[in-house]
């Protein structure tokens, strides 16, 4: 894809998961990474390294160890890929991929097991909300125009039930409904907008919720592949539908996931 070479890609949530995996991808075809993640100390040698894997691809790389969801954030990071693009349409890819939310019970617990109100709409700001404003920051600054493409990241906890689950599938639901949202307004300019739903892979976000290891043993036996889903195997995808050739699919859920979710 030598007409992407140079282009740039917004990757929110890039220091681990599908994030970095996508990173991977995306630099190994000569796309530029910029990149926002919220990591303590003590993971930074491990997103140094990361960082220079993708340098070695010959491309360059901006990260930027901050909260995606603050006001401050968006606007430092928006204002630095303006100077990284000279003001112009260079940002192809905005991947969402945050995974940061509260796990707690809706009812029917003790005071410390319910999700508060100030806990629910963080969770919703950070994992389904945030994509639309960075949208509005990309696509207002002229960054990003014809031919771009919004990916985020759900799952099928958007329309059924885990235990603790509650807030972070009402977010991927709010996701879901914002990437079609997005998809309609933004058909004019040709800017696509998709949700992939990966099947249930061993992340570290995944290793936070209760019963993981449940989870993961009723997918391994669903899955129709014999196997959870990868990392790799939604940054592959995503590396299709970068293409030219995939501008007319837009406003879709797209599952990535061996036929994980036909099999009940």
């Amino acid at each position: 894809m030598k007409e992407l070479a140079g282009k740039w890609a917004l990757i929110l949530g890039c220091s681990s998961g599908f994030g970095a995996a996508v990173a991977r991808v995306l630099a190994a075809e000569k796309i530029n990474i910029a990149g926002v993640h919220f990591d303590r100390k003590s993971d930074l040698p491990r997103v140094e390294k990361l960082i220079e894997e993708l340098e070695s691809e010959g491309v360059e790389v901006k990260f930027f160890n901050s909260n995606a969801a603050k006001d401050r954030t968006r606007d430092k990071v928006i204002k630095e890929i303006k100077k990284l693009t000279n003001n112009g349409p260079e940002v192809k890819v905005l991947l969402h991929s945050l995974a940061f939310g509260t796990l707690k019970k809706f009812v029917n617990g003790d005071e410390s097991d319910l999700v508060s109100p100030r806990q629910m709409a963080m969770t919703l700001d950070v994992m389904a909300s945030s994509l639309v404003y960075w949208t509005q920051g990309l696509v207002e600054n002229g960054l990003m125009g014809e031919g771009g493409r919004i990916f985020a990241m759900t799952s099928a906890g958007g329309s059924t039930v885990w235990p603790y689950y509650g807030p972070v599938s009402a977010a991927k639901a709010a996701l879901e409904a914002n990437v079609r949202q997005l998809a309609y307004e933004l058909g004019e300019q040709k800017i696509t907008a998709n949700a992939i739903q990966a099947g249930v892979t061993d992340t570290p976000a995944l290793r936070k919720i209760p019963g993981n290891e449940n989870m993961i043993a009723e997918a391994q036996r669903r899955n129709p592949s014999g196997r959870l889903t990868r990392e790799q195997d939604v940054a592959d995808l995503i590396k299709l539908l970068i293409r030219d050739e995939s501008r007319f699919v837009t406003g879709n859920v797209i599952r990535c996931d061996g036929g994980e979710d036909i099999v009940s």
